[in-house]
């Protein structure tokens, strides 16, 4: 269940608080062939099980992007502002995928809110997510994602 704020205000307080984990969420080899149908990305240590399974890591991966896309499902299980006249992405400061995702992982993510900034047309929020696989000893995905929202 995600932590609800009231407000955007109620956010910001949280300036340099982990807000919270995420569930998990597996990773099909399903998700990953749609991944790479919407990208034009086939390469075939995430496409081709069975050559995969003969490549590092004995079989198909996820793509590092559809991990770092995986962030607005796993963060929606993170937290929930009320209130909310509009928020979308802005970008990211910083992302890395320090470790792989073999199909079939089960990951989930941890919010921390790193910074807000009032600008012209709402605030700037800064959240890191840490991505980590479930037996893995380090995350597969670190990523400073910049939101831009705005209260009613």
């Amino acid at each position: 269940m995600p932590r609800v704020f009231a407000s955007l205000e109620e956010f910001k307080a949280a300036a340099g608080e982990e807000i919270g984990t995420s569930g998990w969420l597996t990773v099909t080899q399903e998700q990953i062939n749609t991944f790479a149908d919407a990208t034009g990305d086939h390469q075939w240590i995430h496409v081709d099980p069975e050559r995969a399974a003969q490549g590092p890591f004995g079989g198909t991966i996820a793509h590092g992007y559809l991990t770092l896309s995986l962030l607005p499902v796993l963060a929606q299980q993170i937290y929930s502002i009320e209130g909310l006249a509009f928020g979308m992405n802005y970008g990211a400061n910083k992302v890395r995928f320090p470790s792989p995702v073999p199909v079939d992982s089960r990951l989930r993510a941890t919010a921390t809110l790193l910074e807000t900034k009032d600008i012209a047309i709402g605030t700037q929020l800064v959240i890191s997510f840490v991505v980590e696989r479930e037996g893995a000893d380090k995350p597969v995905c670190i990523a400073e994602v910049v939101y831009v929202m705005a209260g009613e």
